[in-house]
């Protein structure tokens, strides 16, 4: 999924103060030398007629950021308390900062105001209306609910703070004294903008440019799991004081509430699992291995959620071709991964079982067209092994029985799946049929 953009950035910047963090996880890890290269399809890959050139035509590229409300402060412009946790946050990250950041204290209402701004800017209307109607015929979408109205109520509720690249603007919800949730709030903050200014977060614009949302999601993986990482670390090392806040976190949290399950799952998991992703690296191999993670980020949901593939193990390509079916024509195009299958089959089996499920992906990719109000949808997905392919496939199966809407999931090869979704039965037996 993309992120806020212009005033958020690339990406919006959500704390633990909203999320259900799971700190601690203990992955094997081996570590290796290899870079992960630039995953970007090649000219070959876009054919015509290929998914990755259908998605090329598709994408619709966010709209220019709005310029900065806080302007670079001289050296000394810092104020003291933001001067003094910017030092801490240097003592636990193992890095200096090249130049000053300014950081504003602001209430919810205006963060959510300048989040919906920022919506009809970096949103575009066509784009999350078509993956809409993608995502409903699929069924990870409730009935009527629209993803980009989804998206900005999670957005009003959950973002208490945000640092963009592309200006060095940093802001927070709070009142200007520093208790324990603004203490919290900075230094994930802080360590955005130390990271950036390190290792040049302005290079994930051509993931979001691209439509590149998988490896999108990856590398926001290791970019959230490091604030998370050395947000905690600065409150171990530098207690805050605890006590009731003056935060006005959005003004009210209950605009969560409007967030698709499935789509809260996606927002929250860089959070989430991208802190045990840098856990897994920093006892292995310390800050060294952290920022190696930080300079060639991980391209697939699978390296954040299994450490020890990082660097290595690349996803495959994946392609669905052109459906050839008079009056049908593209709608959308997305990667998919190990994260996004997770969240979609957590929505009607238990967790233990999407997550086996899901596991041993390498590599998805989902192609829809419509024609008038009929959708359909491609889903393959290639995998490790043929037990990978066999146990998704059951697990599909099971899911699809459990939903209202016209779907079917077979195995093409010992390590390939393809499910089929469609808005009514005519048009599953097209797509199947035809693919």
């Amino acid at each position: 999924m993309r992120r806020l953009a212009g005033l958020v950035a690339t990406f919006a910047l959500l704390t633990a103060a909203c999320s259900d963090e799971k700190p601690g996880l203990d992955f094997p890890f081996t570590q290796a030398t290899t870079p992960s290269p630039d995953p970007e399809p090649s000219p070959a890959d876009r054919s015509a007629g290929s998914a990755a050139a259908a998605m090329d035509a598709l994408c619709v590229q966010p709209g220019a950021p709005s310029p900065s409300a806080v302007a670079s402060p001289a050296d000394g412009d810092v104020a003291p308390e933001i001067a003094q946790l910017q030092r801490r946050v240097e003592v636990v990250r193992g890095l200096d900062y090249l130049d000053p950041v300014a950081a504003d204290a602001i209430s919810g209402t205006e963060m959510a105001r300048r989040v919906t701004d920022a919506f009809e800017v970096q949103y575009p209307r066509d784009f999350y209306a078509r993956r809409t109607r993608a995502w409903a015929t699929i069924e990870v979408l409730p009935e009527g609910v629209g993803l980009l109205e989804a998206l900005l109520s999670y957005g009003q509720g959950g973002i208490v703070g945000y640092y963009d690249p592309a200006t060095g603007e940093l802001v927070y919800i709070g009142s200007g004294d520093l208790g324990f949730t603004e203490t919290f709030t900075l230094a994930h903050e802080l360590t955005h903008a130390v990271d950036d200014q390190h290792f040049d977060f302005t290079r994930l614009d051509s993931l979001v440019n691209g439509c590149r949302d998988e490896e999108f999601m990856a590398a926001l993986g290791a970019v959230e799991g490091s604030a998370q990482f050395f947000a905690y670390e600065v409150l171990r090392r530098f207690p805050a004081p605890i006590g009731t806040d003056d935060v006005d976190v959005a003004d009210d949290l209950s605009a969560l509430d409007e967030v698709p399950p499935f789509l809260l799952d996606l927002q929250l998991w860089p959070y989430n699992y991208g802190h045990g992703f840098i856990i897994a690296l920093e006892r292995r191999g310390g800050l060294t291995l952290v920022n190696g993670a930080l300079r060639n980020l991980p391209v697939s949901t699978e390296q954040v959620l299994h450490p020890e593939r990082y660097p290595n193990d690349l996803p495959q390509r994946v392609d669905v071709p052109a459906l050839d079916a008079a009056g049908w024509d593209d709608l959308d195009v997305m990667q998919v991964g190990e994260e996004w299958l997770r969240a979609m089959l957590a929505l009607r089996v238990d967790r233990a079982t999407a997550e086996a499920a899901a596991a041993g992906w390498d590599g998805g990719i989902y192609r829809a067209w419509a024609n008038g109000e009929r959708v359909a949808v491609a889903l393959r997905i290639v995998w490790d092994s043929p037990t990978d392919a066999s146990q998704f496939h059951d697990a599909l199966a099971l899911w699809l029985g459990q939903g209202d809407g016209a779907g079917d999931v077979r195995l093409e090869s010992d390590t390939r799946t393809v499910a089929f979704f469609a808005t009514d039965d005519a048009s599953l037996e097209l797509i199947s049929s035809a693919l």
